[in-house]
């Protein structure tokens, strides 16, 4: 079971993680009407830094957008929401790697099936930071059920509701066994896993499906090409095809939940001839030193929240927070 630290943020305030909650009657409730990202709190430095932070409310920002939830750009900045992850990271006193989940949810009672002109509120809690499939080994199994096609529901946008589709197909890939599913298009190509991206590599070149595969556009997923260019090695985005991924030399997953996850099963056949390849090896290695704040071309995407001995005691006002939140 994973752990979810006590404090969550709801209706601009810090309350306990029972009162965090949503109408039965609410649009985010009946149909699913919510965005939202994940992004890690990291250590890095001895300090306590959120990961590409500004990237994931644009993300948000995106997503709501996509699917015409129009009130939350008008609500929240950028500055808005830093500051309520700072306070919210120390009401929790964070002090290890941890996940926090902001949402953004149609809240009007019974509006029926419409997204523009509704309330919303926006959540966030804080959950440790486990991953969800195995870090050396995981065992996939190509799903039999479809990756939701952008012209149904937008691939780009982190919908809630969408999130049954992956649901339902990691849940085929758990009961037979597997420790999550791969998702292939309707053409039969290979898009990601229920909850992360994916990537191969064949003669030395890296490989991931190309963002019209119905793949989320995944910030771990961007950060990865920045490593590619970086260490020198190949990147190629295309169409990728299910029997490319069996006679790969590596297969590995990233993504907040999945960090960098080495493959060596699909659908029964061994992949490659190392538990972890090198290339996996030294992409992993590449992200565990941005992490620690130990590459400084990477500092961009750490935002420093705090101290991680300070005293978790003195905060700023919540009050204070909620008043922020929105522009004059």
């Amino acid at each position: 079971m994973t752990r979810v630290y006590q404090k969550a943020f709801f209706k601009n305030k810090i309350v306990p993680i029972a009162e965090a909650t949503l109408n039965v009657a609410s649009s985010a409730v009946l149909y699913g009407l919510s965005v939202c990202t994940v992004f890690p709190i990291l250590i890095a430095g001895g300090s306590v830094a959120a990961f590409r932070l500004r990237d994931h409310f644009q993300r948000l920002v995106n997503s709501a957008q996509i699917i015409g939830i129009d009130s939350l750009e008008p609500t929240w900045t950028y500055e808005a929401l830093q500051q309520a992850v700072r306070a919210l990271a120390q009401e929790n006193s964070v002090a290890e790697m941890a996940f926090v989940r902001v949402g953004v949810h149609a809240d009007e009672l019974v509006p029926g099936t419409r997204s523009r002109g509704l309330a919303t509120t926006l959540s966030m809690f804080v959950y440790e930071a486990t991953p969800i499939v195995p870090q050396n080994g995981a065992r996939l199994k190509t799903s039999v059920w479809r990756r939701i096609p952008d012209y149904a529901i937008p691939s780009r946008a982190k919908v809630n509701g969408a999130y049954v589709n992956s649901v339902l197909a990691r849940q085929d890939a758990l009961d037979c066994g597997y420790d999550d599913c791969i998702f292939l298009d309707a053409g039969g190509h290979v898009c990601e896993l229920s909850a992360g991206n994916i990537f191969i590599v064949r003669d030395g070149t890296l490989i991931t499906p190309d963002a019209a595969s119905d793949v989320l556009e995944g910030i771990n997923r961007r950060t990865i090409f920045e490593f590619a260019c970086d260490l020198s090695i190949p990147l190629v985005e295309r169409r990728v095809d299910l029997t490319e991924l069996y006679i790969a030399d590596e297969v590995f997953t990233c993504g907040t939940s999945t960090f960098i996850s080495a493959v060596k099963e699909i659908d029964g056949r061994t992949i490659g001839r190392s538990l972890v390849g090198p290339i996996t090896q030294r992409i992993r290695e590449k992200q565990e030193r941005v992490f620690r704040g130990d590459e400084p071309s990477y500092l961009k995407y750490l935002t420093f929240l705090y101290k991680r001995a300070m005293d978790c005691g003195q905060h700023e006002e919540v009050e204070a927070i909620g008043l922020s939140a929105t522009r004059r």
